[in-house]
Formats: structure tokens, C-alpha cells, sequence
């Protein structure tokens, strides 16, 4: 088992929200990949927009009990991330997908709960692949 679960917002929504497309896929991972899961700003930021207000409260509570952890800080890696960025910029990489690849690399056993396929595409350190759960 992973030492470090990561989430991204798309996980995050799936999980909250029992109308998402990949709920039940979230539901089933979150036992597998128990909290607490690590993420960054940025995604709690999409996810809450995502999930809107109902939704919000229910990604406070994760967080109030500390089931999810901001385990990430872009001024300390503001020049990994810029960078990702632009060598992504045609897929195209969000910031958000760009601070959890920075957040990767700074891990030593990470593992992504995503239902982005683009993290298929990114690497971490420049050739590693990102160990990833997606939906199938």
C-alpha cells in the first residue's frame, strides 16, 4: 500500500457528490486508500466551486476532522510548478494538476486518486510516471 494518497478535485467531487458519474468508483477507492488523503489549495479551490454550496460543507467536514491535508505550499515551489506549466502548456496542465505533480515529487511513495486521464500524460521528476487510480 502507497504511504502517501494524494487527491484531486475530481476524486474529491465524486466521493461528496452521489450524482457524479464516478461516485460509486470514488466511494470504492476511499477504503482501499483510506485518509488521510493529501492535497493542495488549488484543488480544494475547484472542488468547492465544482461541488458548489451543499457540497462545500461536506469538504470542510473532511478537512475539520483531518481526513484531507493542504500538504502542499506554492511559494516553496513556485519555479517547479511555473515549469511544469509550460512544458505541459499543450495538453493543456492546470495549476491545479501542476502543484499535485510538484507534490508527487516531493513524496516518497505517492499514489493519485484522479478521474483526470491527463495525469497518464505527466510525468514526475521528467520521466517517472505518476502511479495514478483512475475510473476505469
Amino acid at each position: 500500500m502507497a504511504k502517501s494518497a494524494l487527491v484531486d478535485a475530481g476524486f474529491l467531487v465524486a466521493l461528496l457528490s452521489r450524482r457524479d458519474a464516478n461516485h460509486r468508483w470514488a466511494a470504492a477507492q476511499a477504503p482501499r486508500l483510506p485518509p488521510p488523503w493529501t492535497t493542495c489549495e488549488a484543488v480544494l479551490s475547484e472542488a468547492s466551486h465544482l461541488l458548489g454550496g451543499r457540497g462545500t460543507a461536506s469538504l470542510a467536514a473532511l478537512l475539520h476532522r483531518g481526513a484531507l491535508v493542504c500538504g502542499f505550499r506554492f511559494a516553496d515551489d513556485m519555479d517547479a510548478v511555473l515549469g511544469l506549466l509550460e512544458k505541459y502548456a499543450d495538453v493543456p496542465m492546470s495549476f491545479a494538476d501542476a502543484c499535485l505533480v510538484r507534490t508527487t515529487e516531493t513524496l516518497n511513495d505517492p499514489v493519485l486518486l484522479t478521474t483526470d486521464s491527463d495525469f497518464r500524460i505527466y510525468r514526475r521528476h521528467g520521466r517517472q510516471r505518476i502511479p495514478c487510480v483512475l475510473p476505469r
